[in-house]
């Protein structure tokens, strides 16, 4: 998976991580496998909120 230029990041959570700087540089810091667990959780997902509710723990990590 090529995660740094965003090629296998859901659209929704590319966009979302995009708008919150803090989640983005955890994001990049983590290990590829690290990177997959976090998309992985983004599948079920349903809106806006969620997931930038997600990405906010993120964040937080």
């Amino acid at each position: 998976m090529n995660f740094v230029n965003g090629k296998d990041i859901p659209m929704g959570f590319g966009m979302a991580l995009a708008q919150n700087s803090k989640a983005m540089t955890r994001f990049s810091a983590m290990t590829e496998e690290q990177r997959r667990e976090i998309i992985s959780g983004t599948h079920g997902i349903k809106s806006k909120n969620e997931m930038k509710l997600y990405v906010e723990k993120i964040a937080h990590m």
